[in-house]
């Protein structure tokens, strides 16, 4: 069967189909011998030959699905250049090859999804799946009514206007109000950069949910693999 070469290598789990798109146009891949470095190309499954930095690449293996809650301090990546700690450090006992289903910044917390299904990866990540994502924000003060109106309506960040989102107080504790902040799209650092617009600034910042997968009980800096449930879910999405 005819097949993209950047989805039979995510199914082969080397990486998501998109990082597997930046592979091939580094010129890292051969077919049968021949390097390409052109999207779109289709191989044969069954009988082209696919090798990445000169060895060959195999689909099989099964699929492994976690949630990790990550803590502050780690970087949303498989290495880093400056050496510091990654989320890959936090996952080494799984005896299997996974990354991270999008990102997380540095200084923010919470619920990240890793995984070496890199057609699941694709499908979550990709701008037009809407996948709601929640997050609990710490800020200095509440905002007005008409700071959060014009929060959910959309504000300009970057010259591109956000998409609608949902802003609701929680509590305040008498040093931060606790913010409920519910986005479906993935842009640098959008959640910080909407509360500073509306002149809310985010102090601590944690994802608490994906859809409707809650961190529920796990600890920061600890993981545990999804049900078959939450699995089938976020294939249905």
């Amino acid at each position: 069967m005819l097949i993209r070469l950047q989805k039979f290598m995510a199914e082969a789990q080397v990486a998501s189909r998109r990082k597997c798109e930046e592979i091939i146009l580094s010129g890292r891949v051969a077919v049968n011998g021949e390097t390409v470095s052109v999207l779109g190309t289709k191989i044969d499954d069954k009988t082209d030959t696919v090798t990445l930095d000169g060895r060959e690449i195999k689909r099989g293996g099964s699929h492994i699905y976690i949630m990790l809650n990550k803590p502050e301090g780690y970087i949303t990546t498989v290495s880093d250049r400056f050496d510091r700690p990654t989320v890959m450090d936090l996952v080494k006992d799984v005896g299997e090859r996974i990354y991270p289903v999008g990102r997380l910044d540095y200084d923010t917390a919470g619920l990240l999804l890793m995984t070496n299904d890199g057609e699941l990866t694709y499908r979550l990540t990709h701008p037009k799946h809407n996948i709601n994502k929640t997050y609990i924000a710490a800020v200095d003060s509440a905002p007005t009514q008409s700071e959060i109106k014009r929060f959910e309506s959309g504000i300009v960040i970057d010259g591109r206007k956000t998409a609608r989102a949902k802003l609701g107080i929680i509590k305040t504790d008498g040093r931060y109000t606790y913010l409920k902040i519910i986005i479906h799209e993935g842009r640098n650092r959008q959640v910080r950069k909407m509360c500073e617009a509306i002149g809310h600034p985010v102090r601590r910042l944690r994802r608490a949910a994906t859809g409707t997968l809650k961190l529920g009980g796990l600890k920061t800096g600890e993981y545990r693999h999804l049900t078959a449930d939450e699995v089938k879910y976020l294939k249905s999405l």
